[in-house]
């Protein structure tokens, strides 16, 4: 949790916030396949099948037509029905309005019981039970998150500004011996661990104010996003159940995140270790048990030791920008080959295979990002929040500020842009958009760099106002044929 100074950085977070995998928030519980055989129905089953995957692992649906129908309205209702099921299903991670149709005290009895049936004692039950109350502003919390599109450079000015530099070095040096420990067993060098922490708590100083039980418990009963939450509730009283933490100490994030890394209940139950020996794993009180269980989740993620995560660099006026995307990697003397320089200093010895991030674009700053950046990314998927504790990284380790040149080059769109392009990228048959949110999140991202390879455009992923003026000019053209 972040200082209320900072609250706008802190939602920008949380909207980038790792969440329960997509097949995992996709899969239709009891009220979510109600929903889709009324969609079924409606959509007149003499023209079209609806299937769920019957093991109901997936999410996924599968549709059909009948051949005697004519073609013509076969993709009408086709289109109508998808259309339908999609706004069904994306509901549950959009927030898209829904409502709840029993009462939270039988929700909660009936959680106990199963609670029980998994091997969670009455003891534990009992005592969290006064705890987990029903609390109407985490739910319209969750409800009214607003879009928050910061570019690279000013939500890294902002979280790596001030203090935290200074402060990041003092808690490195204070723990010195302890963070020798931890690269000894781990791997994860220091400068890496002190930036979650320093994202996350603000070492420590901020863990957040509410009661996990009651925010967990409440964002399990709603019905936006309940397979994910009701799981985390589950681990939060095992963590009481094994000793780790106690009912009164449950404090945290709204969202359900607690500790100086603000791990979910299910990352704790999970990565958390005794790294103090007094037989718990204690993520709130000890930095000894928080960093190592930091460096102990970055390992399950995919760390490897010795190994870099990311460093600047300089590229050329022409690349094939095409190339430049975190799942496309290529060893970095190809890098090098096509005019990538480093930013300061050398690159990393070996020919590692690496991505070029350009998060701003082709004008604005440039990285390598190396296999152990995917650790970031697996802690949170958000590019922006992952490129950002990577470059905290860096700079703990003494690299120089990162390149600002090219930032007066660049106009971020507005909210209200955003969506245009996405209304005009969806009209022009571009897939994985998702909902015209004003977001730009990897669907966007990827439509985007799509659009601009048809174009003509550098297709370096990053949307501007040239994007839109050309996809208006496509859009008008069509609509005169």
């Amino acid at each position: 949790m972040l200082p209320d100074a900072l609250l706008n950085d802190k939602a920008c977070r949380f909207y980038m916030h790792r969440e329960a995998p997509l097949a995992q928030l996709f899969r239709p519980n009891a009220q979510t396949r109600t929903r889709l055989t009324a969609v079924a129905r409606s959509s007149n089953d003499s023209l079209l099948n609806i299937a769920l995957d019957p093991t109901e692992a997936s999410g996924k649906f599968q549709l059909s037509t009948r051949s005697m129908v004519d073609w013509t309205m076969q993709k009408t209702v086709l289109a109508l029905a998808v259309l339908a099921i999609w706004s069904v299903l994306a509901g549950r991670a959009i927030a898209a309005p829904c409502h709840n149709t029993g009462s939270y005290e039988r929700w909660l009895e009936d959680f106990k019981k199963e609670a029980a049936a998994q091997g969670i004692s009455p003891r534990v039950i009992a005592a969290a039970a006064p705890s987990m109350t029903f609390d109407q502003a985490i739910i319209r919390r969750d409800h009214g998150q607003a879009v928050f599109n910061q570019t690279f450079l000013q939500f890294s000015d902002r979280m790596v500004g001030g203090g935290r530099i200074p402060t990041g070095l003092a808690k490195i040096k204070q723990h010195a011996a302890l963070f020798a420990r931890i690269e000894q067993k781990y791997g994860v060098p220091a400068q890496v661990l002190t930036a979650f922490w320093g994202l996350e708590s603000d070492y420590g100083a901020n863990f957040g104010k509410y009661n996990i039980l009651s925010a967990t418990a409440s964002l399990a009963y709603d019905c936006r996003r309940p397979d994910f939450f009701r799981q985390q509730l589950f681990d939060a009283l095992r963590i009481i159940e094994r000793g780790d933490q106690r009912v009164e100490d449950m404090i945290g994030d709204w969202a359900g995140e607690f500790g100086g890394m603000q791990f979910t209940a299910s990352d704790y139950l999970k990565n958390a270790v005794d790294f103090d020996g007094d037989g718990r794993r204690d993520l709130i009180h000890s930095v000894p048990d928080t960093l190592a269980s930091a460096a102990n989740f970055l390992v399950s993620l995919g760390w490897q030791r010795g190994q870099p995560w990311l460093q600047e660099v300089r590229v050329p006026p022409s690349l094939p920008w095409q190339e430049a995307d975190v799942n496309i990697q290529h060893p970095q003397s190809q890098w090098v080959a096509w005019g990538v320089k480093p930013a300061y200093g050398e690159l990393p010895a070996g020919n590692l295979p690496a991505s070029l991030i350009l998060p701003m674009g082709r004008h604005g700053p440039a990285f390598l990002a190396y296999p152990n950046f995917k650790a970031f990314l697996g802690w949170n998927s958000a590019m922006v929040y992952s490129t950002t504790v990577a470059y905290f990284a860096n700079r703990l380790a003494g690299a120089p500020t990162v390149d600002h040149s090219g930032a007066g080059n660049i106009a971020p769109l507005s909210t209200q842009q955003v969506m245009e392009l996405q209304r005009l990228l969806i009209k022009q048959g571009y897939e994985g958009i998702g909902e015209v949110d004003g977001k730009i999140g990897n669907g966007t991202r990827k439509a985007t760099k799509k659009a601009q390879l048809k174009i003509g455009l550098p297709a370096d992923a990053y949307p501007t106002t040239e994007l839109i003026d050309r996809l208006r000019i496509g859009t008008a053209s069509d609509s005169n044929r």
